[in-house]
């Protein structure tokens, strides 16, 4: 049973929303009353949450209703799924999940206790991030054609270590290795900051992990960032080079996205996609984005629909054929 907004929080976004000049006038209250819940599967502070926070504050004043964030952590945000997808049609409600919890753990869990496609519908693509492939300073490479050359001849040394085992950096580790041809180790770690640790240190040659988490210590001189997966080079470090241009041919992104219960009438769907999609862009939503160092993203309901559809043809191979298992 999804867990009750408390009165003082549902009252402070009430407040916000009654402050902003002419709101009542320019927004017909969302059906079925009541706050619009975002439900996070994470704790407050990470990249998903504060996604949600920024869509959340500029989304009140277009449905008529106070938002507010629920973090439902827990089970790498299968909780989250697991509640908002039982929720009944009459409720204004939403999940922002990335591809840990809607691609990735129904391939590796036995019973993830949702299915992604029945249950849910897409509503609003908001963000992308990228990937990085970093190397310690111990590591004697300064290009990445010069490190898969140096994989190959100390294969002893080849380990890659990621943030999480079953994460997408480690389905990512996968794909870089057989796009490379180089057999790698890689090495779970239990968060990114231990792996990083471990990278600056010198008991780890490589690591991957995503672009904005190895960023401020590339920055910082303590590892040396060699490539990233976008399509193009990142506008917060046009000095790294993506794979196709170190020689790669390899392009890869994560993204967090809005999803509906299937129970939400699809009218309901759509206008909160609609009102997302005005959200994402406006020019003050998209800057709090960037100063955050995070891709903003303006999707069309159809156009999630067609990205996650294209995302799972893409992954779903990599996980299956990992053959991991939590």
């Amino acid at each position: 049973m999804p867990r009750p907004i408390p009165r003082r929080d549902a009252a402070l976004a009430l407040a916000a929303l009654l402050a902003l000049p002419g709101t009542a006038a320019r927004a017909q209250p969302l059906e079925g009353g009541g706050p619009l819940r975002i439900v996070v599967g994470y704790a407050p502070g990470g990249a998903t949450d504060r996604v949600a926070r920024i869509v959340g504050d500029a989304l009140a004043p277009r449905l008529g209703v106070p938002v507010i964030v629920e973090n439902k952590a827990g089970a790498g945000g299968r909780l989250a799924a697991q509640q908002v997808k039982d929720a009944a049609a009459g409720q204004n409600v939403l999940m922002l999940a990335n591809p840990a919890v809607m691609v990735v753990a129904p391939l590796v869990f036995k019973d993830s206790g949702y299915d992604p496609e029945r249950d849910f519908q897409p509503v609003a693509h908001v963000n992308d991030y990228e990937f990085g492939l970093a190397v310690g300073s111990a590591v004697p490479v300064k290009e990445l054609s010069h490190l898969l050359a140096w994989l190959r001849s100390n294969p002893d040394k080849a380990n890659v270590g990621v943030p999480a085992t079953g994460s997408l950096p480690h389905f990512f580790a996968l794909m870089l290795g057989e796009k490379a041809q180089v057999r790698t180790e890689v090495i779970g770690y239990k968060g990114s900051a231990p792996a990083i640790g471990d990278l600056i240190g010198g008991q780890l040659p490589v690591a991957v992990d995503t672009f904005d988490v190895l960023l401020p210590q590339h920055e910082a001189g303590k590892l040396r960032v060699l490539a990233m997966s976008g399509a193009q080079r990142s506008a917060f470090a046009p000095g790294v080079p993506t794979f196709r241009e170190a020689g790669l041919e390899l392009t890869a992104l994560g993204w967090n996205t809005f999803f509906a219960p299937a129970a939400m009438p699809a009218a309901k769907a759509a206008r909160l996609a609609q009102a997302i999609h005005e959200a994402m862009q406006d020019p003050q939503v998209r800057r709090k984005f960037t100063d955050a160092r995070m891709l903003p993203v303006a999707a069309t309901q159809a156009q999630t629909a067609a990205m996650l559809k294209a995302y799972r043809a893409q992954w779903a191979p990599v996980v299956r054929t990992s053959g991991y298992q939590p």
